[in-house]
C-alpha cells in the first residue's frame, strides 16, 4: 500500500514538473519576481530604516523569508486552475492513492521553492551578501525557510478549495502583501511605533528571518528564535494540513 502511495504521488508530481516544460514563462516570472524586490530593496531603500551595519546582510535573509510566504499564491493559482477545470475531480474517480494529487503539488511547489532560495542566494552574493557561519549553519536556516514554505503552502491548498476559482487568489493576495510586509524582512522594529513593532516580532516571517539572520551570523542578529522559528511553521501545519485534507475528502467527485 505503501509503495502504491508513493508511486501515485510520484505520478502527480511529474504531472506538475511536466507543466514547467509546457510552461517555462510561469516558472520564470516566480523565479523573478523575488529577485526584483531583492534589488528594488536593495537600491531604492538602501540603509534600511534602524538597520545598524551592511543592510544587504540584513536584507537578504529577511528576503528568503518573504518570498516563503509570497509562495502561497502560486500554490492558490495553480490548485484553483485545477478544480475549475475539473482535473481533480477526475483524478479523484480514479483508482488513485487518497490525497496524491496533494502531494504532488506539494512536491513541485516545495522544489520550485528550492529553486528560488538558489536564485536569490545568486544574485544575494552579486550584491555583495556573504554568510558569515558554517556550513551546518547555512544547512539549518534552508531548512527553517522551507519549513516555512511547507506550512504557507499548506495554507494556500486550503484557502484555493475554499476559494474555488482563480479570480478569488486576488483577494487573498491583498491579504498576503500587508502580513509579509508586517514584519521584520525589510526593516527592524525598533524602527516603527510601540504596538506596530509588537505585532512585527510575532509574525512568524519575523521569527524565521531573525533565525536565519543569526545562523547566516550576520552582525547584530539577534539570537535565541529558533525555536520559534521552528515551533510557528510546525503550529500552523497542525491547523491547516488536517483541514485542507479533510477539505480534499469532501470535495464532490
Amino acid at each position: 500500500m505503501t509503495t502504491y502511495a508513493l508511486s501515485d504521488s510520484w505520478t502527480m508530481t511529474r504531472r506538475e514538473l511536466a507543466h514547467w516544460a509546457r510552461q517555462p514563462a510561469q516558472v520564470l516570472v516566480g523565479l523573478v519576481f523575488p529577485v526584483m524586490l531583492l534589488l528594488m530593496f536593495s537600491y531604492l531603500i538602501g540603509g534600511g530604516r534602524g538597520v545598524d551595519g551592511d543592510y544587504v546582510d540584513f536584507l537578504v535573509p529577511g528576503m528568503f523569508a518573504l518570498t516563503m510566504a509570497f509562495g502561497l499564491e502560486g500554490t492558490m493559482l495553480a490548485v484553483t486552475q485545477d478544480l475549475n477545470k475539473g482535473v481533480i475531480d477526475r483524478f479523484r474517480s480514479m483508482p488513485m492513492a487518497d490525497g496524491a494529487v496533494l502531494v504532488g503539488r506539494s512536491a513541485a511547489d516545495m522544489l520550485q521553492s528550492a529553486l528560488g532560495l538558489v536564485v536569490l542566494i545568486g544574485v544575494g552574493y552579486a550584491l555583495g551578501w556573504r554568510v558569515h557561519g558554517g556550513f551546518g549553519a547555512f544547512m539549518g536556516a534552508m531548512g527553517l525557510l522551507l519549513l516555512l514554505r511547507f506550512a504557507m503552502l499548506w495554507i494556500g491548498i486550503l484557502l484555493a478549495m475554499v476559494a474555488g476559482k482563480p479570480e478569488m487568489v486576488q483577494a487573498v493576495q491583498i491579504l498576503v502583501w500587508p502580513v509579509g510586509f508586517l514584519s521584520n524582512a525589510i526593516a527592524t522594529p525598533e524602527s516603527m511605533p510601540a504596538w506596530l513593532g509588537t505585532v512585527v516580532e510575532w509574525n512568524p516571517l519575523s521569527q524565521t528571518a531573525t533565525a536565519v539572520r543569526d545562523l547566516f551570523g550576520v552582525a547584530g542578529a539577534e539570537p535565541g528564535h529558533t525555536w520559534a522559528a521552528v515551533a510557528w511553521p510546525l503550529a500552523l501545519l497542525a491547523v491547516f494540513f488536517p483541514l485542507a485534507v479533510r477539505r480534499f475528502r469532501r470535495l464532490s467527485v
